[in-house]
Protein backbone atom coordinates (compact mmCIF):
# COMPACT_ATOMS: atom_id res chain seq x y z
CA UNK A 1 0.00 0.00 0.00
CA UNK A 2 1.45 3.51 -1.15
CA UNK A 3 1.32 5.86 1.64
CA UNK A 4 1.41 10.06 0.47
CA UNK A 5 2.82 11.98 3.12
CA UNK A 6 2.05 15.60 3.96
CA UNK A 7 2.97 18.47 5.73
CA UNK A 8 1.38 19.23 8.89
CA UNK A 9 -0.33 22.03 7.37
CA UNK A 10 -1.94 19.69 4.64
CA UNK A 11 -3.23 17.59 7.33
CA UNK A 12 -4.93 20.61 9.32
CA UNK A 13 -6.65 21.85 5.90
CA UNK A 14 -9.58 19.85 6.56
CA UNK A 15 -13.02 19.92 5.50
CA UNK A 16 -15.18 21.28 8.59
CA UNK A 17 -17.08 24.05 8.43
CA UNK A 18 -15.98 24.76 11.93
CA UNK A 19 -12.35 25.81 13.31
CA UNK A 20 -10.85 24.52 16.14
CA UNK A 21 -11.66 27.92 17.89
CA UNK A 22 -14.99 27.96 16.91
CA UNK A 23 -15.09 24.21 18.29
CA UNK A 24 -13.34 25.17 21.98
CA UNK A 25 -16.38 27.97 21.94
CA UNK A 26 -18.75 25.50 21.47
CA UNK A 27 -17.67 22.58 24.09
CA UNK A 28 -17.57 25.85 26.67
CA UNK A 29 -21.02 27.03 26.27
CA UNK A 30 -22.10 23.16 26.36
CA UNK A 31 -20.31 23.19 29.90
CA UNK A 32 -21.81 26.37 30.75
CA UNK A 33 -25.14 24.71 29.76
CA UNK A 34 -24.60 21.76 32.45
CA UNK A 35 -24.23 24.25 34.69
CA UNK A 36 -27.58 26.12 33.97
CA UNK A 37 -25.37 29.44 34.95
CA UNK A 38 -25.96 32.80 32.94
CA UNK A 39 -23.30 33.30 30.26
CA UNK A 40 -22.25 36.86 28.86
CA UNK A 41 -19.03 37.71 26.35
CA UNK A 42 -17.39 38.65 30.00
CA UNK A 43 -17.29 35.68 31.40
CA UNK A 44 -16.90 33.10 28.34
CA UNK A 45 -14.20 35.38 27.32
CA UNK A 46 -12.73 34.85 31.05
CA UNK A 47 -13.25 31.24 30.64
CA UNK A 48 -11.30 30.95 27.41
CA UNK A 49 -8.89 33.58 28.72
CA UNK A 50 -10.07 35.94 25.45
CA UNK A 51 -10.88 39.15 25.24
CA UNK A 52 -14.22 40.18 24.80
CA UNK A 53 -13.86 41.80 21.39
CA UNK A 54 -12.59 38.53 20.07
CA UNK A 55 -14.95 36.60 21.72
CA UNK A 56 -17.55 38.81 20.31
CA UNK A 57 -16.34 38.32 16.82
CA UNK A 58 -16.34 34.73 17.61
CA UNK A 59 -20.21 34.49 19.18
CA UNK A 60 -21.20 36.75 16.07
CA UNK A 61 -19.64 33.89 13.66
CA UNK A 62 -21.41 31.10 15.60
CA UNK A 63 -24.89 33.29 15.21
CA UNK A 64 -23.69 33.50 11.36
CA UNK A 65 -23.49 29.41 11.63
CA UNK A 66 -27.09 28.81 13.31
CA UNK A 67 -25.03 27.36 15.81
CA UNK A 68 -25.23 29.73 18.65
CA UNK A 69 -28.95 31.76 19.41
CA UNK A 70 -29.04 34.95 18.00
CA UNK A 71 -30.38 36.68 21.07
CA UNK A 72 -28.57 34.81 23.77
CA UNK A 73 -25.38 33.26 24.28
CA UNK A 74 -27.20 29.41 24.06
CA UNK A 75 -26.68 26.61 21.38
CA UNK A 76 -28.96 26.33 18.61
CA UNK A 77 -30.48 22.64 18.32
CA UNK A 78 -27.18 22.21 15.62
CA UNK A 79 -24.73 23.48 17.71
CA UNK A 80 -25.97 21.30 20.76
CA UNK A 81 -25.41 18.12 18.40
CA UNK A 82 -21.68 19.45 18.06
CA UNK A 83 -20.87 21.04 21.31
CA UNK A 84 -22.12 17.84 22.52
CA UNK A 85 -19.88 15.22 20.78
CA UNK A 86 -16.73 17.50 21.59
CA UNK A 87 -17.30 17.32 25.38
CA UNK A 88 -18.01 13.80 24.83
CA UNK A 89 -14.67 13.89 23.02
CA UNK A 90 -12.70 15.96 25.45
CA UNK A 91 -13.76 13.48 28.59
CA UNK A 92 -13.16 10.31 26.44
CA UNK A 93 -9.20 11.83 26.13
CA UNK A 94 -9.21 13.01 29.42
CA UNK A 95 -10.06 9.57 30.77
CA UNK A 96 -7.51 7.94 28.11
CA UNK A 97 -4.64 9.87 29.02
CA UNK A 98 -5.16 10.19 32.43
CA UNK A 99 -5.13 6.43 32.76
CA UNK A 100 -2.38 6.33 30.54
CA UNK A 101 -0.19 9.01 31.35
CA UNK A 102 -1.06 8.52 35.36
CA UNK A 103 0.43 11.02 37.71
CA UNK A 104 1.94 12.97 34.20
CA UNK A 105 -1.42 13.72 32.86
CA UNK A 106 -1.68 16.92 31.23
CA UNK A 107 -4.74 18.90 30.52
CA UNK A 108 -3.32 20.72 27.45
CA UNK A 109 -2.05 17.40 25.77
CA UNK A 110 -6.30 16.72 25.71
CA UNK A 111 -6.50 20.05 24.12
CA UNK A 112 -3.95 19.79 21.75
CA UNK A 113 -5.30 15.81 20.84
CA UNK A 114 -9.06 16.41 20.41
CA UNK A 115 -8.94 18.78 17.43
CA UNK A 116 -6.70 16.15 15.45
CA UNK A 117 -8.54 13.32 16.46
CA UNK A 118 -10.84 11.32 14.13
CA UNK A 119 -14.20 9.87 15.21
CA UNK A 120 -13.09 5.79 14.74
CA UNK A 121 -9.99 6.59 16.89
CA UNK A 122 -11.75 8.01 19.19
CA UNK A 123 -14.50 5.51 19.27
CA UNK A 124 -11.72 2.70 19.50
CA UNK A 125 -10.52 4.32 22.50
CA UNK A 126 -13.47 4.66 23.77
CA UNK A 127 -14.38 0.35 23.76
CA UNK A 128 -10.45 0.31 24.92
CA UNK A 129 -11.84 2.17 27.94
CA UNK A 130 -14.97 0.83 28.37
CA UNK A 131 -13.25 -3.10 28.22
CA UNK A 132 -10.79 -1.93 30.55
CA UNK A 133 -7.94 -2.57 28.36
CA UNK A 134 -6.10 0.56 29.34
Amino acid sequence: MKEDYYTLTNYLHNNNFITYAMEDYLEMLYRETLTKNTLTITKLSALLHVKKSSCSKMISKLKNLNLVNSNSLTLTSSGLKIAKYLYKRHLILTDFLTKLNKNNFSLDQVEKIEHFIDPLTLKNIQKLLTHNII
